[in-house]
């Protein structure tokens, strides 16, 4: 009969081990898979951190671009006006001018302010993506931690249980 008990005993014992090692394993699966997801942010991150690089230097060679071509624009005017005989220094041919030259800024405004808000756009993506990362990482900590107390808990009540169970038995055994 004892050897029964013995082997009962021992595979509770495995069990209790087996179940605290699993919440173990279990936790730094949890763990890796968020550090999978912010290596995955992170590179994210940094991808949105050059598209906003590449925003910017996009939009200074499209207002560098336009500012030739503006002024090639005005030249062309200035030039058609004065080959027709108008005097181009004053009234409708210097207004002309001057609505011609205000809608070409514009224009090159508008592409500056259009790359700078894209770049932005980028920026906070990076951001955001930062920020899930860390939040990630710090769930990943917490999985972490929650695992081993539960895997110390499930000990702690597995053993506790079991040295009552002992203890019944023994006062079971001694009333025969």
């Amino acid at each position: 009969m004892i050897p029964l008990l013995a082997i009962g005993g021992a595979a509770a014992v495995a069990g209790v081990g087996l179940s605290a090692a699993g919440e173990v394993q279990q936790s730094r699966a949890a763990k890796s898979q968020a550090e999978s997801q912010a290596a995955i942010l992170e590179f994210n991150a940094r991808v949105a951190g050059r598209e906003a690089a590449s925003q910017e230097a996009a939009a200074a060679f499209a207002q560098k671009r336009q500012s030739k071509e503006a002024a090639r624009t005005r030249s062309a005017l200035l030039a058609g006006l004065g080959a027709s005989g108008v005097v181009v220094s004053e009234g409708t041919p210097l207004m002309i001018e001057a609505a011609q030259a205000e809608e070409l800024e514009l224009e090159n405004l508008l592409i500056g302010f259009e790359g700078r808000v894209g770049a932005e756009r980028a920026r906070s993506q990076a951001q955001l993506d930062r920020l899930q990362a860390q939040r990630f990482r710090q769930a990943g900590v917490s999985a972490r931690q929650a695992g081993t107390i539960g895997a110390g808990a499930t000990l702690l009540s597995g053993f506790g249980g079991l040295t009552l169970q002992g203890a019944s038995f023994a006062k079971n055994s001694g009333d025969e």
